[in-house]
């Protein structure tokens, strides 16, 4: 086996936000406006207590994309706040996000910039 090197980043958390299907692509690019450098987005079906809101018995559509952002921890709060304000997390049945801190990740990072960070 090879002897490789990791870069392990651990200044690092997980912003996960679950939206009805069709939102994500607003949403990834208010985070990447926000600094975030990208996004992975998944389908997923979802159920619940809440599956009919209001007066009108309107229901909530079942079908989700699930956003999974990267971000340095110094940039949650912005990140998470222009996600919220995007995605109208404010109004009922129109989503879910929360930030999950992470121990530690991998990626390919060039090595210029391994060496600017670690002055």
């Amino acid at each position: 086996m090879s002897k490789k090197e990791i870069t392990v980043l651990t200044d690092v958390a997980l912003i996960t936000c679950i939206v009805q299907r069709g939102l994500a692509d607003d949403i990834i690019r208010a985070a990447q406006d926000a600094g975030a450098q990208g996004a992975t987005v998944y389908y997923a079906r979802g159920s619940g207590v809440r599956e009919r809101l209001g007066a009108l018995g309107l229901a909530i559509e079942v079908e989700k994309e699930v956003i999974n952002i990267i971000v340095a921890t110094d940039q949650i709060d912005h990140v998470f706040e222009k996600m919220h304000v995007t995605g109208k997390l404010d109004t009922p049945g129109m989503g879910f996000m929360y930030v999950t801190p992470l121990e530690k990740a991998a990626t390919y990072i060039p090595h210029e910039i391994v060496m600017k960070l670690s002055r």
